[in-house]
């Protein structure tokens, strides 16, 4: 309801494009090898999409209508999620925090700036800013995701963290949580949060639905970030999440929403 009409189409296309390399790197039980296949094979139907080639006929669904708003997309952004979803294949413990950030630079800031660039906005100040909150988001995310990432042998903590608070790679992949791992993860969300502050003023610049859709984008996951503190940052035991009853908090916060100093 906050996208404009006209802009539909693109965003929908975006999301078919990304949500189905997601669950080609990430859903059911296939080898890795086969899933790294698959995303190839992605990405060669990508690059025809981009040169207006006809792509193969088994994902019909996302580049058909992705070839239709090709000429308002970067493809380049594009790219950089096949990227990370290739990444998450084989995921690396990251060494510090510009480590990660990179990884975030393209598997959350090109949806930011793909978005952008419909609404015609590209001025760097925006960019930048839109990166800030991309990455932030992806940070609230591995925060919150600790019980299902680490299943899976996943871990995004940066390494130099780890090392500061005297925790290890095996104990946070086991969720094993102690007050030492609650005081890094309250550092970890305190990232996050600056850097969702740093990201925020976008939202109050953006004109229109855009706008407003951004505020609540914004205030959700300042509300993650809330529920985590709020619970003594236990998310190796907890995963929080955006239920209905936040609706009405999140909404107020949106309408009343202001640049941090």
């Amino acid at each position: 309801m906050l996208c404009p009409p006209d802009l539909r189409p693109a965003v929908v296309a975006i999301y078919h494009f990304a949500r189905t390399a997601d669950d080609l790197a990430d859903e059911g039980d296939a080898p890795t090898a086969q899933r790294l296949r698959a995303l190839s094979d992605y990405r060669a139907d990508l690059a025809a999409t981009v040169e207006g080639r006809a792509p193969s006929p088994r994902w019909a669904h996302v580049f058909l209508p992705l070839a239709r708003e090709m000429p308002r997309l970067a493809p380049a952004l594009l790219h950089d999620l096949l990227d990370a979803f290739e990444q998450d294949l084989t995921p690396p413990r990251y060494r510090d925090r510009t480590h990660l950030l990179d990884y975030c630079r393209r598997s959350a800031n090109p949806v930011g700036r793909l978005l952008l660039g419909l609404y015609g906005v590209g001025d760097e100040h925006s960019l930048q800013r839109s990166d800030a909150i991309c990455s932030a988001l992806q940070l609230i995310n591995f925060w919150q995701d600790f019980t299902r990432d680490g299943p899976n042998g996943r871990l995004y903590v940066p390494q130099s963290d780890l090392d500061r608070h005297g925790v290890t790679a095996e104990d946070m992949l086991a969720c094993r949580d102690s007050p030492a791992a609650r005081a890094l993860i309250a550092e970890l969300c305190a990232w996050a949060r600056g850097l969702m502050h740093q990201g925020a003023p976008l939202a109050l610049t953006l004109p229109g639905r855009a706008g407003w859709e951004l505020r609540l984008v914004v205030q959700g996951g300042l509300r993650i970030l809330d529920k985590i503190e709020s619970r003594g940052h236990d998310s190796l035991l907890h995963r929080p999440a955006i239920r209905v009853s936040d609706a009405p908090r999140l909404l107020w916060r949106a309408l009343t929403m202001r640049a941090a100093p």
